[in-house]
């Protein structure tokens, strides 16, 4: 297999496995047309199963008595040990994969002695002993309002620390929480913050209360109900923190600018690229121009040709698209049982379905899929593709995300990356698969993971929540003429996830919104207005 087979082995497997990926991802997900076919859903990685209970049988059951709601906690007897404590934990650990975790205890009764306690602990934590008394635990106590963690002494800490504010009693609520950004736990009473104390256990750890003297009594809040404390207005002051923090981080225009144009010049967008070079007042690379692994992303390699096979493509011209392909690029269809041939081919039959075409996307099938449904690689979306037949409404079925303008763009993506294959000057075919804003993105997702890894915790880079996050400019001519051209940040480790530009309010000039959606790590639509 010469160089150029390799090239397109690889650049077609690869979309291959980004059409089985969506199949996964997009089938029986709620859409919505404004999102150019993704789904408004979290990303799966991210799913955890919270605390929702109190945990009965890995308790100090014979000290403390766990109400049938399993919410509830009664200390009935007279302690006569340290180690007579009624302690119990949640019934799952404290989720991880974002930035805040809390809950809160109602002390009903805080009977003779008030020593109840709330906090985190650890799997190997001797539950007959309150939090903070062992390592690797904290925990927050009512009769004395301090800081416990491992040594068993308690410390003050908050900023009423030396009224004798912080204890708590009959009443009171007070709450325990992880700030995974800052690495702090932090605890609450009457939905005030007492104080936080850095966070030095990195592994799982379970929310858990803690009796100590007759009568107590206390209920715990896993969110079933609302928090006395504010947690989201506290969310809010911690992401604004982020914020500011980022700001403060110096980023010129000039390299903002040089991954958009990256982005438009891999993607074949050349009128948005002249429009934007004529707003930015500059036609030259303001990063550097030097070649990559031999293939230097600011040329301007078959952008014509590109752009025009985008176009068709996009419009469901697929009979225009393989005439341009074998004009310009024969090589690239020259087989006719290659993988983009099967791409194109699909997408061939999937828009004759989509104009109504029933009788002839049929005969289509049959003549040209019969190529490739005994092929072990092509089988499983060849049955995608023929899935379609068997509803009313297909756009409506569980393979209805092949109608959506994101199987277009699959398509598209994979004729422009075998194209840039094309290039003499590349060296490794990887790099026609994503423009350098993409690569950044991979490797701030990788950043990020990689610190909540070292941390115990931590969210993930998700950039679809910034970009709801965000103002976006009105559709109305007055308020976009404000709307001016700035790199819109997003995280500490890169300014330039998305951009807004303002091209011009004059007519026969556009507004230009790239957007980047973070789960598919490519910037998936250019909204004009």
């Amino acid at each position: 297999m010469d160089q150029n087979q390799f090239a397109n082995e690889f650049i077609s497997s690869y979309y291959l496995q980004q059409w089985r990926h969506n199949s996964k991802t997009l089938t029986l997900t709620p859409f919505n047309e404004s999102d150019s076919g993704r789904p408004d859903t979290e990303d799966e990685d991210d799913r955890e199963e919270c605390p929702t209970e109190l945990d009965t049988v890995n308790s100090s059951g014979w000290f403390s008595v766990v109400g049938p709601d399993k919410l509830s906690v009664l200390y009935p007897n007279a302690n006569l040990h340290d180690h007579d404590v009624g302690v119990v934990h949640a019934n799952r650990t404290a989720p991880s994969k974002q930035l805040l975790y809390y809950f809160e205890m109602y002390v009903k009764n805080a009977g003779a002695k008030g020593q109840n306690s709330i906090g985190f602990v650890t799997s190997d934590f001797k539950v007959r002993r309150h939090p903070g008394w062992e390592p690797n635990s904290y925990g927050y106590r009512g009769d004395d309002g301090l800081l416990y963690h491992g040594p068993g002494k308690g410390d003050s800490f908050g900023p009423t620390n030396t009224t004798g504010d912080t204890k708590y009693t009959t009443g009171d609520t007070v709450g325990g929480g992880i700030n995974y950004a800052a690495q702090e736990f932090f605890f609450t009473k009457n939905g005030v913050l007492v104080g936080s104390v850095y966070k030095d256990v990195k592994g799982p750890v379970f929310p858990t209360v803690a009796l100590h003297s007759q009568g107590e009594e206390v209920t715990v809040n896993f969110g079933k109900d609302p928090f006395v404390f504010d947690i989201k207005a506290y969310e809010a002051e911690q992401r604004a923190k982020q914020q500011y923090e980022i700001d403060s981080i110096s980023l010129t225009l000039s390299a903002s600018h040089g991954l958009v144009r990256s982005y438009l010049q891999h993607y074949g967008y050349e009128g948005t690229l002249e429009l934007f070079d004529m707003a930015s007042k500059s036609t030259a690379s303001p990063i550097s121009s030097l070649p990559e692994n031999g293939f230097n992303e600011e040329d301007m390699y078959a952008m014509n040709q590109r752009r025009t096979l985008r176009q068709l493509i996009s419009r469901g011209e697929i009979d225009e698209t393989f005439a341009k392909l074998g004009e310009w690029y024969p090589q690239i269809v020259q087989d006719d049982k290659s993988s983009i041939c099967f791409l194109l081919h699909s997408q061939k039959f999937i828009e004759l379905l989509r104009v109504g075409k029933l009788e002839e996307a049929v005969r289509y099938a049959r003549t040209e899929f019969g190529k490739f449904k005994r092929s072990s690689e092509f089988g499983d979306l060849v049955k995608d593709c023929s899935s379609l037949l068997a509803y009313e409404e297909p756009d409506k079925s569980t393979v209805g995300y092949l109608l959506r303008e994101s199987q277009r763009e699959l398509v598209a993506d994979a004729v422009n990356a075998m194209i840039l294959a094309t290039n003499p000057n590349v060296k490794d075919a990887k790099c026609c698969l994503q423009s350098r804003l993409e690569r950044l993105l991979r490797q701030l997702t990788a950043c990020f993971l990689e610190r909540r890894s070292m941390n115990g915790g931590g969210e993930a880079f998700d950039l679809r929540r910034i970009l709801n996050s965000e103002p976006f400019p009105s559709s109305d001519k007055a308020a976009l003429d404000e709307y001016e051209l700035r790199p819109r940040i997003a995280t500490p480790f890169a300014k330039s996830a998305y951009f807004t530009h303002k091209i011009g309010s004059t007519e026969g000039l556009e507004i230009v919104l790239l957007v980047t959606e973070f789960d598919v790590f490519r910037p998936v639509r250019i909204i004009t207005l």
